[in-house]
């Protein structure tokens, strides 16, 4: 399985069914497969806010649910995070895609990218970088069940060194 293949996976095997995702091309292969899965029930989003409170009503009804972002986009729902996943103690996987990392050829994504580690960390908000496929679907699944046994939001950074990232 490759890196896309093992995350879908993943997600089934924890039975997180509802996927909220802000397209990104270096996203793109797993949210495709997630697409083509009946499994799943995707929502694009405009907003990353948007897809936190998709995912957190998900959740309140009964279901299991994760968010993909960029980490650009991860400064867009702090707020969302911090008011409404954090107080209410809802289970949140949210797999964000690190720019500002090896080969980023934008310079606005630098900024975000290489603070979103540490802004996770000062909202208390447990996160593991991923960014090789050794041994991703253990330490993916185990993640998963850490997010949801823990009910806390929980972030799983994706680097380029384990998607490919974003060509110019």
């Amino acid at each position: 399985m490759n890196w896309a293949e093992t995350i879908v996976q993943s997600l089934k095997d924890s039975e997180i069914s509802l996927i909220a995702f802000v397209p990104d091309i270096s996203i793109h292969q797993v949210t495709q497969l997630l697409e083509e899965d009946d499994y799943f029930h995707v929502v694009a989003a405009t907003r990353e806010e948007e897809a936190i409170g998709i995912a957190s009503g998900a959740y309140a009804a009964g279901r299991r649910a994760a968010v993909f972002m960029q980490s650009s986009g991860f400064g867009n729902c702090i707020n969302a995070i911090a008011s409404l996943c954090i107080p209410y103690r809802i289970p949140l996987p949210m797999f964000i895609n690190l720019r500002g990392e090896v080969d980023e050829f934008n310079l606005a994504q630098v900024t975000m990218g290489r603070t979103t580690r540490p802004i996770l960390d000062v909202l208390g908000i447990p996160h593991y970088t991923y960014d090789s496929d050794d041994r991703l679907y253990r330490r993916i699944s185990g993640t998963l069940t850490l997010c949801y046994a823990s009910r806390q939001p929980l972030a799983l950074c994706m680097t380029p060194l384990l998607h490919g990232g974003k060509m110019a």
